[in-house]
Parts: C-alpha cells; sequence; structure tokens
C-alpha cells in the first residue's frame, strides 16, 4: 500500500505542474485585466503604476515562474478584484460549494441506489419503466433548464421554496453550514435537487445493470436455497458485490458535482466557488480562476486515491499494488 500510496503522489505533481502550465499560459494570454480593472481616468503614469503593482508589466514566462515561487510557498498571488490572497478569496467561497456538492450527493445514493435495485429487481414492471424512463430525461436535460423550471414551478408558480441565496447559516467550527437551519435547508433544496439529476440516473442506470447481473450468478441462488430471506440476500450478498463500481462512480461524481457546481450556483445565485470562478473569469482576475483551477484538479486526485483505498476495504480481493494508475 505504501508503495502504491508514494507512486499515486508521484503521479499527482506531474499532473499539478502539468496543470499549471496549461491553465496559467492558456489565461494569461486572454485579454488585458488592466483594461477591465484600472479605471479610465488613470492615464499616464499612474496607468503604468497600476500595471506594475499587478504584475502585468513582466512578461508571461516569468510571471509564470513567480507564480509557481509563490505557489510552493503557499501563496497563489492576490486577488486583482479584491486586493487580498486569492487562497483567501477561494476558501472562503468552497464551504458553499462543498457543502452544496455533498448534499447533491447525498440525493443521488438515497435515491439512485433504492430506485436502481428496484428497477433491477423487477425489471418489466410499470414502475421499473418508469424509472428507466425517468433516468433517460435525467441524462437528457440540460443542467441549466432543469434550475430554470424548479426555480419556475417551484420558487414561482407555487412559491415553496427560495429561489437563489443561501439562507441562514450556522457557524461550526469557524465554516458556516446551511443545511442546519430550516430556512437554509429550503434554499439548499432547489439547487442541490437540480446538481443531482444527472448523477442521479447514472447511479441509476448503473445499479440496475449491477442487479441484473449479479442476480444471475450462482452464490445468490445458493443464498435462496439455504432460506436465506430476500432482504438479507439482496442487502448484505447482493448490494455489497454490485458497490464496487457504484463506489467508483461516486467518488468520480463528486468531483463532476463540484466542477458542474458552476453552471448552478450562477443560476441559483449561490455563493460558492463556482459563481466565484464566473466573476472572476469576467472580470479577468486571473490569481482566482488560476486557483480554482488548482484546487479543484487537487480535489480530484485526492478523491481519485480515497476510491481506490475504499476498493480494497469493499473487496478483499483487490490488493493495491494490482491497480494500474
Amino acid at each position: 500500500m505504501t508503495v502504491f500510496i508514494i507512486r499515486r503522489l508521484l503521479q499527482a505533481v506531474f499532473v499539478v505542474v502539468l496543470m499549471t502550465v496549461i491553465v496559467f499560459f492558456g489565461i494569461m494570454v486572454i485579454g488585458n485585466p488592466a483594461d477591465i480593472l484600472i479605471s479610465e481616468d488613470c492615464v499616464g503614469e499612474c496607468y503604468v503604476q497600476a500595471v506594475r503593482f499587478l504584475g502585468l508589466d513582466r512578461p508571461i514566462y516569468e510571471q509564470y515562474f513567480v507564480f509557481v515561487k509563490n505557489v510552493l510557498q503557499g501563496d497563489l498571488g492576490n486577488s486583482f478584484k479584491y486586493g487580498i490572497s486569492a487562497l483567501d478569496v477561494i476558501l472562503e467561497r468552497m464551504p458553499a460549494t462543498l457543502e452544496l456538492a455533498f448534499f447533491a450527493m447525498f440525493i443521488t445514493v438515497v435515491v439512485g441506489i433504492p430506485l436502481g435495485m428496484w428497477a433491477g429487481l423487477r425489471p418489466e414492471s410499470f414502475s421499473g419503466r418508469m424509472i428507466m424512463g425517468g433516468s433517460i430525461l435525467g441524462f437528457s436535460l440540460p443542467n441549466f433548464w432543469v434550475g430554470i423550471m424548479l426555480i419556475l414551478f417551484f420558487a414561482v408558480d407555487l412559491g415553496w421554496l427560495p429561489a437563489s441565496g443561501r439562507g441562514d447559516t450556522v457557524d461550526v467550527l469557524g465554516l458556516d453550514f446551511s443545511f442546519l437551519t430550516l430556512d437554509g435547508l429550503a434554499h439548499l433544496t432547489l439547487p442541490a435537487v437540480a446538481l443531482s439529476l444527472f448523477f442521479t440516473a447514472l447511479v441509476i442506470r448503473l445499479t440496475r445493470a449491477g442487479m441484473r447481473e449479479t442476480l444471475l450468478l450462482d452464490y445468490v441462488k445458493f443464498a435462496h436455497a439455504k432460506g436465506l430471506s430476500r432482504a438479507r440476500v439482496m442487502f448484505v450478498h447482493v448490494l455489497k458485490n454490485i458497490l464496487l463500481p457504484v463506489v467508483t462512480v461516486l467518488g468520480l461524481e463528486l468531483g463532476g458535482l463540484i466542477a458542474f457546481a458552476v453552471v448552478t450556483e450562477t443560476i441559483f445565485a449561490w455563493p460558492g466557488m463556482g459563481k466565484l470562478l464566473i466573476d472572476s473569469i469576467d472580470n479577468l482576475d486571473r490569481p482566482v480562476v488560476v486557483g480554482y483551477l488548482m484546487i479543484t484538479v487537487f480535489m480530484f486526485i485526492i478523491i481519485n486515491l480515497v476510491v481506490d483505498l475504499l476498493y480494497s476495504v469493499i473487496d478483499p480481493r483487490v490488493r493495491l499494488h494490482g491497480i494500474k494508475a
């Protein structure tokens, strides 16, 4: 296991370095943030000093090496717009995004796995067909359209749930959480449902396929022959066997939920990292954009490592030295 973790960490370093090169140089050739951030009244020497303060007077390659040097010291640079550390700006918004992503993941697990198991047990029933038809809609409908429709129906027409914002929060260990208050939970529901729809459909179809395949195996027939209850066979023997691919997808989904949150947060005005990214792109706030993408890549790497470790816990037959990265 130690060799596996070391190998994955070395690969992670290579991926992060490659990502910094691609993202940094890709963003640095887009527009000139000085035209947006510096007032039109600032001309001549004032403009030159402002450009020098932003560090935009240096060659791109020199800006990159300065950026890498600062990153190694834990500094992603200062935000052009806010004038403070870009890392602080991102971390301030991170709890909101993680809360939305984990709540959407909760919905995906609670809804997707049971519905997938039911559709796998009764594939020809009306309910099973309805579940699979609903999963097709989950794949087909664009995330932004689903968000708009949820707002129109539940917020505008029915008035049951708020359309935007985060609502009341509770401070826990210095972090604000909205799901701990009724008002915050009401604000969290619509964006979480919109964000989870595609991934819930994916888990439903994956779980159903696993159920259909596993129910035909000999050990399931033998468990029934021994007189074990249907519930025990389904939830102990079958469910454990189909969890391997589901756990893999769920692990990758978590990273996808964070990435897809950009659209959802924009539609619902959710004050997370995704909305911050869109605002930073509009303002050409390069340090925040680069910092956000680097943090996202790092989170993907950690999630993949955790998923590989869970593999060996769920199925002892899986050995980490046999997993090819």
